[in-house]
């Protein structure tokens, strides 16, 4: 069916369809409204004025109208301060997308389920249906994983050997034993491994002194040792008791063969930054920090060194980095707080649901979920992308207007280059050690990727469920270990972020605004609301 097909059914005074009309009655059972007869709202969708562009959320129908201009009319089903993750769609957004002439979505699970499925149903057959978020990555978006447990979302540090050895006279069948032989920190570190049916090998724990590479007696294979094969790896759990900085010291020996005598193969201190910022640590202040990807305690025979060996999310080919222990922190933040298993193996760690950092085993379970973080449009780049696939698809739908729609576009992308330049500046002002953001819910990864800002906490991955007694101790234990000096509320959210703002309360810090995917009466575009987080995070964390 055509624009103008539509046109005039509406203007003949047509009802929807028994498609659509059978749809109302599955999403809104109950009212009784005659559709018919509904005269359009300020600002709804009218058909008879031409196109008509219909967009699931208020950030969406921004986006849009900034590239329609005067020729269409944009509207928005969630409306002005309405929560997208859990609004049920009405009977006038049910008439809104039976008259639409294209369908803007974000997807990816943004958005409350009744919505995509009202909007899939009702909208006619031959009607554009863009998931904007899918589409953009044709205009190089960038995307992010949905992390299926932030538990699971920090550094993987296993330990390996590196190098042949060849001039001490090692084999294959040679082997190398690593040993702890002092810990400077606040609490217990352990390292251990947990085996194919979970029971856990503990290999190196602080809780009763070190005995290191050589044992107590000087006669080698110490309790706190790991002993590995040449050219190999292995992956650990590493689990600290209490937040602040921990210095452990490491000892390497290669054994040729059983019985001839060890041969010294390096020894250093490796640098933990527990629950408190990584950039900050006594002493070390201008160190490299890792946070992510994989990384080993490597000992290379070659050398006669223990390095650390990390490849990142964002390398390719297998390429690794060597980091010299002595200029090197790594990461343990806050979201790594996991309670203690149940039952008798996990007691070397504490008493079972007693909360611990852990940086965890890369081989337990799923790292992440197979989804895509949907808040692309925090990174204005995303933003961009879509203005593009919008314009794209309204030339499509109107090529009568397509100078105008390429016009406007880019207009309003030349603004966007101004916006992430405003807020990359903004954002960079806050000194690195106090860029950490605890918020309502984990709406921000593009934020902090695109800007060089930490992550630090939120009350629940997705603002529809309730907060466990668990996520809330942890809330609390980022605030306090982080020093923060506000946390971040989304208006639309404060109805129901008592627990944020009551942690924030009993920590005297400032509870300060942050949009995600609603406008309210203060900020009500796009461009505003990215401007407007900028200011906030600058002008409450610097």
């Amino acid at each position: 069916m055509t624009l103008a097909d539509r046109t005039r059914r509406a203007r003949h005074g047509a009802t929807p369809g028994p498609r659509a009309a059978g749809t109302l009655a599955g999403v809104l059972a109950g009212v009784l409204v005659v559709a018919a007869g509904c005269a359009p709202a300020p600002g709804s969708a009218d058909p008879a004025d031409g196109l008509s562009v219909v967009a699931t959320t208020g950030v969406l129908a921004d986006l849009a109208r900034n590239v329609v201009g005067d020729r269409a009319t944009v509207t928005s089903l969630v409306p002005e301060g309405g929560d997208p993750h859990s609004y049920e769609p009405s009977l006038r957004d049910v008439r809104d997308v039976v008259y639409a002439d294209v369908a803007f979505s974000n997807y990816m699970l943004l958005e409350e389920h009744d919505i995509i499925k009202m909007l899939d149903a009702n909208l006619p057959p031959d009607v554009p249906n863009v998931s904007l978020a899918e589409s953009a990555v044709k205009y190089a978006a960038e995307i992010i994983p949905l992390v299926e447990n932030v538990n699971l979302d920090t550094i993987w540090l296993g330990l390996a050997v590196s190098g042949t050895g060849a001039e001490h006279g090692a084999t294959r069948s040679s082997d190398v034993r690593l040993g702890a032989t002092g810990l400077d920190g606040p609490g217990q570190l352990t390292g251990y491994l947990t085996e194919t049916f979970g029971n856990p090998r503990v290999y190196f724990d602080s809780a009763d002194g070190f005995d290191g590479a050589t044992g107590a007696d000087g006669g080698g294979g110490g309790g706190d040792t790991v002993t590995l094969p040449t050219d190999a790896h292995t992956h650990m759990s590493w689990t600290f008791s209490e937040p602040g900085v921990y210095r452990l010291d490491l000892e390497a020996e290669l054994l040729t063969t059983p019985e001839a005598d060890p041969v010294p193969a390096g020894a250093s201190t490796v640098t933990f930054a527990v629950g408190v910022d990584p950039y900050s640590v006594p002493g070390m202040e201008g160190a490299e920090v890792l946070d992510g990807g994989h990384a080993d305690l490597a000992v290379q025979l070659d050398t006669g060194e223990i390095v650390i060996s990390s490849d990142s999310a964002e390398d390719v080919g297998g390429h690794h980095h060597v980091h010299d222990p002595h200029d090197t922190v790594i990461a343990v933040p806050n979201k790594a707080l996991a309670p203690v298993p149940a039952g008798p193996d996990f007691r070397f760690l504490g008493r079972a649901g007693e909360q611990v950092y852990q940086l965890p085993q890369a081989v337990l379970g799923k790292h992440v979920h197979g989804e895509i973080d949907p808040h692309l449009w925090q990174d204005v780049r995303n933003a961009q992308a879509y203005v593009e696939i919008i314009r794209d698809t309204l030339v499509e739908v109107d090529p009568a207007g397509a100078a105008e729609y390429r016009a406007n576009a880019e207009a309003y992308l030349r603004t966007l280059d101004e916006t992430d330049a405003y807020v990359e500046r903004t954002l960079a002002a806050i000194p690195r050690s106090q860029r950490y953001l605890v918020t309502t819910h984990d709406a921000f990864a593009y934020l902090g990727k695109a800007y060089d800002v930490e992550i630090a906490g939120f009350v629940t991955p997705n603002p529809a469920t309730e907060p466990s007694v668990a996520e809330r101790a942890k809330l609390t234990q980022t605030v306090r270990t982080l020093r923060v000096p506000a946390v971040f509320l989304e208006p639309n959210l404060a109805a129901r972020s008592s627990v944020l703002t009551e942690v924030a309360r009993e920590n005297g810090v400032q509870v300060c605004p942050i949009y995600s995917d609603a406008f309210d009466d203060d900020v009500t575009t796009y461009v505003a609301m990215m401007r407007a987080n900028a200011d906030s995070l600058r002008r409450c964390l610097a």
